[in-house]
């Protein structure tokens, strides 16, 4: 009954995921590329995390709008799952105890979005109709 009563909203609810998940990925961007919203600890440019930073800022608007949006989060999931492996999983083994809980979680949303595509209220859904 309930996954009957869900069912019209899912196109729908796949671009708020995709949304949500891109604003916040995207902000990590700006904050580590940009310096916005300000940040005590940027990195250094050329660092492994500025590197990230750019791929979140690069990667991460495409998703949010909808273009190319599988290619771009089949990237932030590889990037998401190499931060993991890298920073994450040396400190312990627990995810909630080595900080990797974001990382892991974002790895799997983007890997779901590259499967799933952008939804009907994305750029690439205008690009299709015309």
């Amino acid at each position: 009954m309930m996954n009957q009563a869900l069912k019209p909203y899912e196109p729908l609810l796949l671009g708020i995921l995709r949304i949500v998940a891109a604003l916040v990925i995207f902000s990590y961007g700006t904050q580590k590329i940009l310096g916005f919203p300000a940040s005590q600890a940027v990195p250094p440019t050329g660092s492994l995390p500025w590197i990230a930073g750019l791929f979140e800022l690069v990667a991460g608007f495409p998703v949010l709008v909808g273009f190319q949006a599988r290619i771009a989060a089949f990237v932030l999931s590889g990037v998401m799952a190499f931060a993991y492996f890298l920073a994450h999983a040396p400190q312990g083994f627990y995810p909630a105890q080595n900080g990797g809980v974001p990382a892991i979680l974002f790895c799997f949303v983007f890997l779901y979005l590259a499967a799933a595509g952008a939804g009907p209220v994305s750029l690439d859904a205008a690009l299709r109709k015309t």
